[in-house]
């Protein structure tokens, strides 16, 4: 399976699932939530089904397909138990496991009944920006790939109200765009959403559509040198990766933007060895920021707290 997927034409509040991915859960909780208030104000009912763990990739990698299976069954079983209509997943990397390389997995271990679970699984799975981009607004692509219903009060925000080629919104002080004062942001193209999900261009444009497009980045699509269990047997390859990367970011560019988080680990780790003084966001935590009832410091939304419903326990509304 190749390319975007178009996303089911069907009720005017999709129900979705959130995988939350083992990087995000341990190291960056904060893009979870914030996954939750974007796909809650485009208006999903949102769950978190009990029992996901990782999608088993790591083993997959380094080649011990018995292993993956192992863990890959439990998230599995999880996401068959949950009714969404849609599994929406805030990693490229996971959802290029879930979607392309599941039924593989499964098939090459001799279990062609879960390699069909896992099929069926696999067609309901959409990287976040996937999911949202067509909140952005483009009408060619909303085309080519049937948006969710469209946002309702308190939603993203539309081509119509921040568009690629529109100024950006009034910006509070200190959080101006390119051009102006404060955060310039770049955005890193992670290798698994752009090369094997082909999803190219809805990050950049709901950034754009949050009033922060992305400064020009020569090389914003190479790789940062992660590549999960790469990092661990090349080492200093990994590194240099990551360096060269960083030294071509654009002068005045002080956030580094991305869908996968693992990329934003590996990256900010070497920015901190190197004392580069810049941040590192997850898009949902980006975009989150941008909302109209944008989450506080405290966490709660003025609708309140941001926690999705696990199967059996009701469902959130968006």
């Amino acid at each position: 399976m190749t390319g975007p997927v178009p996303a089911p034409a069907g009720p005017t509040s999709p129900r979705v699932a959130l995988f939350v991915t083992c990087v995000v859960d341990v190291a960056r909780p904060d893009a979870g939530v914030a996954a939750v208030h974007l796909l809650r104000a485009a208006g999903a009912e949102v769950t978190c089904p009990r029992g996901q763990t990782c999608c088993g990739q790591p083993a997959w990698n380094a080649g011990f397909a018995d292993e993956a299976v192992a863990v890959a069954r439990t998230s599995l079983g999880a996401l068959e138990a949950d009714p969404a209509d849609l599994v929406v997943v805030p990693a490229g990397s996971c959802a290029t496991m879930m979607r392309r390389y599941w039924p593989q997995l499964f098939a090459l271990a001799g279990r062609p009944g879960e390699a069909d679970r896992a099929q069926r699984v696999a067609d309901r799975v959409r990287e976040l920006s996937e999911f949202l981009g067509p909140y952005a607004g483009d009408p060619a692509d909303a085309d080519a790939d049937p948006a969710p219903p469209s946002p309702g009060p308190g939603g993203l925000a539309s081509e119509g109200d921040h568009g690629p080629g529109d100024p950006p919104p009034p910006r509070e002080e200190g959080e101006g765009a390119i051009g102006g004062p404060g955060p310039r942001l770049a955005y890193h193209r992670s290798c698994h959403l752009e090369r094997e999900l082909h999803v190219t261009d809805a990050p950049v444009r709901l950034l754009h559509a949050a009033g922060v497009p992305p400064a020009e980045w020569e090389g914003d699509d190479r790789c940062c040198g992660f590549g999960g269990t790469f990092s661990v047997r090349l080492p200093e390859v990994s590194v240099a990766m990551a360096d060269e990367k960083l030294d071509h970011l654009p002068d005045g560019v002080d956030t580094v933007v991305s869908c996968d988080a693992s990329c934003l680990l590996h990256l900010e780790a070497r920015a901190r060895e190197r004392g580069l003084p810049l941040r590192f966001r997850h898009l949902a935590e980006e975009l989150v920021e941008h909302l109209p009832d944008a989450p506080t410091a405290d966490g709660p939304t003025a609708d309140g707290p941001p926690a999705a419903s696990a199967p059996g326990e009701g469902r959130e509304r968006g």
